[in-house]
């Protein structure tokens, strides 16, 4: 069965998505847009509660990876280039799941997501005013992907500091997050047409500016 891309639009009409790359802010804004403007939240991973419990590894082997892993130091130790083509097929196979439970929740109230749909679905099942991407430099994805409280990354850097050589593997995971956030998937989003909020590098707290910036976009205010 296939829903035509206009059919989805509409069912998603109180839906306001953020994508972009790691460490650009987006897990933080989402939280305070939703605070802000009563928005139903959701964050990173949000559909995985229903996709590890639905998705099967002949249907979706790239969402089920995770569920077959025996020791987490096989995530941690794959290939930069494995890691990278992961990542966004993941995402690929998670958008349907996203998009299934963004119909369920949103139809009486609006709801702001942390998604990554890729950008080529979110143009087909969304308008320009109701996406926002937000972009960092390469070096603050890569350097500063550890530096959030969040467990899921403290999980994975307790992994990577019990493997029998840490360093390494710390080194290759990088490369992977250098891969994932590269110039070539950068450029994919700030050329995609969507409204873009780049951060900088220079130390200044801008969580209420582009907070502000974002809803205005967003149509949440005047």
């Amino acid at each position: 069965m296939k829903i035509e891309n206009n059919i989805l639009k509409y069912y998603l009409k109180n839906v306001y998505f953020i994508t972009g790359t790691a460490y650009a802010g987006k897990s933080t804004t989402v939280k305070m847009l939703s605070e802000r403007y009563d928005m139903v939240f959701c964050g990173e991973n949000y559909h995985k509660p229903i996709s590890d419990i639905v998705a099967t590894p002949e249907t979706h082997p790239d969402i089920c990876y995770n569920k077959m892993l025996t020791d987490w130091k096989d995530f941690v130790t794959r290939s930069p280039e494995e890691y990278e083509r992961w990542i966004y097929n993941d995402g690929r196979e998670a958008a349907e799941f996203e998009i299934a439970e963004l119909i369920s929740i949103s139809k009486d109230k609006k709801v702001i997501v942390d998604t990554n749909i890729p950008l080529d679905i979110l143009k087909e099942i969304s308008d320009y005013n109701h996406v926002a991407v937000m972009l960092c430099p390469q070096s603050m994805s890569v350097d500063r992907f550890f530096d959030r409280s969040d467990p899921e990354k403290q999980f994975l850097l307790n992994v990577i500091e019990s493997c029998e050589n840490p360093e390494a593997v710390m080194e290759n995971y990088r490369q992977g997050l250098a891969r994932i956030n590269s110039k070539e998937h950068y450029d994919e989003y700030a050329e995609s047409g969507f409204f873009t909020v780049i951060r900088e590098d220079n130390g200044i707290d801008t969580r209420e500016a582009v907070c502000d910036t974002i809803a205005k976009h967003f149509g949440l205010v005047n």
